[in-house]
């Protein structure tokens, strides 16, 4: 285990070196906006959030992003955000939305994984494996699936999404990429009650992952 976070660590610290001094403009293929990203996604309805402050935006460090409320009466609803980044060559990368957390009062009490079958553009369905956790601010729990997407890949590892996109950069000259979030409240305590909330998330992933290769180039 140790031995394999030394390589990881060389690896990334050897690609940050490379990325630093690499001057060639990226190559972004050409995308829609995210805010085309349907607002409708059956059965649920969007609803745009709260644009985010400044500060927020500065530690974010996103090109683009969206931020939706959508809602099917009377479940719970479930907020989405993407955020996309153009390049992360200058410092502005993609990280786990579990480091903002406690700042926000919120603690990670479960960490798993999950796969789920989705469906792309052109309805070939694939796996995809993605984070899954539970958080916890008093008395109030929600479901949280998240993952990093780029150039057709969805990693749940951000260890290995880092890689990929030093790998990408000598490749492709290409580091852009997207996290995307989806969370709902869990509204009991019992097993059930997160059983149906991570159902829930995934039943919404399943709709939306077709409308992300639009927005997010391969």
């Amino acid at each position: 285990m140790i031995r394999r976070l030394l390589i990881t660590s060389l690896l990334l610290l050897a690609g940050t070196g490379y990325l630093a001094h690499a001057t060639r403009a990226e190559t972004v293929p050409a995308r829609r906006p995210l805010a085309t990203l349907p607002a409708h996604l059956d059965p649920w309805e969007g609803h745009e959030g709260q644009p985010f402050a400044a500060n927020v935006l500065a530690v974010l460090g996103v090109d683009e992003y969206v931020n939706r409320v959508y809602l099917n009466d009377p479940a719970p609803y479930i907020g989405l955000y993407v955020g996309y980044y153009e390049s992360q060559r200058q410092g502005d990368t993609m990280h786990s939305p579990l480091n903002c957390l406690p700042g926000a009062g919120w603690q990670s009490i479960r960490q798993d994984r999950t796969t789920l079958t989705v469906a792309d553009t052109g309805g070939a369905s694939r796996p995809i494996t993605v984070n899954q956790f539970v958080i916890q601010k008093g008395m109030d729990r929600m479901m949280v699936l998240y993952w990093y997407q780029s150039h057709g890949r969805v990693i749940a590892s951000e260890y290995t999404s880092k890689i990929y996109m030093v790998y990408d950069a000598m490749r492709l000259n290409r580091t852009d990429g997207a996290l995307v979030r989806v969370i709902t409240p869990i509204t009991g305590t019992s097993a059930a009650d997160e059983d149906a909330a991570a159902q829930r998330a995934a039943a919404f992933v399943q709709s939306l992952f077709p409308s992300l290769s639009g927005v997010l180039p391969s």
